[in-house]
């Protein structure tokens, strides 16, 4: 099927691995050239070498993006490689898990200064050029803004607000030819799961593989999903094929939210 994003100019941050890294490979196989954003030069030098053979060009950025000065670097580098962004893919950040009274006050300051804060920021920042080419932004978000657990007290919070402000910018988005929508990801196997699936091992005294096949079962869903499965759903929603989008919130979580 084709998607229609050969020669569109993307931004994907947080690519330098994980959910971020399938996006910004899956846009250069469709053909659009992609501005890889994240903290790790290495990381992103290897994804670029990756991307060699597909039909888009993936630049590397290294940038902070909890920083003004990394927002502004990444919006003009798009600007400078390719003259114009078609896509805003808003991905960078990740927040400690634990209880709400063991957590500091920097893990909750960290929590917010790079998800919550980078996903507004770069939103702004990106808004003049995207309204010019009548582009898109996608907010990879998560399920736990939808149902909070104890354990997952800074994401529920930092994702619920993201929900929010994904609404808000739709709307926006509505008067000046912005699509805006987001994805829910739920437990995606990445790097990122490594840490869950070794703390339910250890407390369950049973090994990884093991561990693997069981907490699927116990978060009642078939299997754990792939980050390849984001960057599919996140092409078609910087597609032509989703113009009629505006604000959607797509779980994609093998079923785990039941809530409306």
């Amino acid at each position: 099927m084709d998607l229609g994003l050969e020669g569109k100019a993307a931004i994907v941050t947080g690519a330098s691995r994980g959910i971020g890294r399938a996006i910004a490979l899956g846009l250069a196989r469709e053909g659009a050239d992609v501005l890889a954003v994240a903290r790790s030069a290495p990381l992103l030098e290897e994804l670029a070498a990756a991307s060699r053979t597909g039909q888009g060009r993936i630049h590397p950025l290294t940038a902070d993006l909890r920083e003004a000065d990394g927002i502004a670097r990444a919006v003009d580098g798009a600007e400078r490689e390719f003259g114009r962004l078609d896509l805003l893919v808003n991905n960078a950040g990740t927040t400690r898990r634990g209880d709400v009274f063991d957590l500091s006050e920097a893990d909750w300051q960290e929590g917010f200064a790079l998800k919550f804060f980078g996903y507004v920021r770069m939103s702004r920042a990106a808004w003049p050029l995207l309204k010019r080419s009548e582009g898109a932004i996608v907010n990879i978000i998560g399920i736990g803004g939808r149902t909070p657990g104890a354990e997952f007290a800074i994401g529920g919070s930092v994702n619920a607000g993201l929900l929010a402000f994904t609404k808000t910018m739709a709307e926006i988005g509505i008067r000046d030819g912005v699509r805006v929508n987001a994805i829910n990801p739920g437990a995606i196997e990445t790097d990122r799961l490594t840490p869950r699936l070794e703390r339910y091992a250890a407390a369950h005294r049973i090994p990884l593989d093991e561990a693997r096949r069981r907490l699927p079962q116990e978060m009642g869903i078939r299997r754990f999903g792939r980050a390849e499965e984001i960057a599919d759903a996140v092409a078609f929603l910087a597609s032509p094929r989703a113009d009629y989008l505006q604000g959607a919130v797509i779980d994609i979580d093998g079923g785990a939210t039941r809530t409306l």
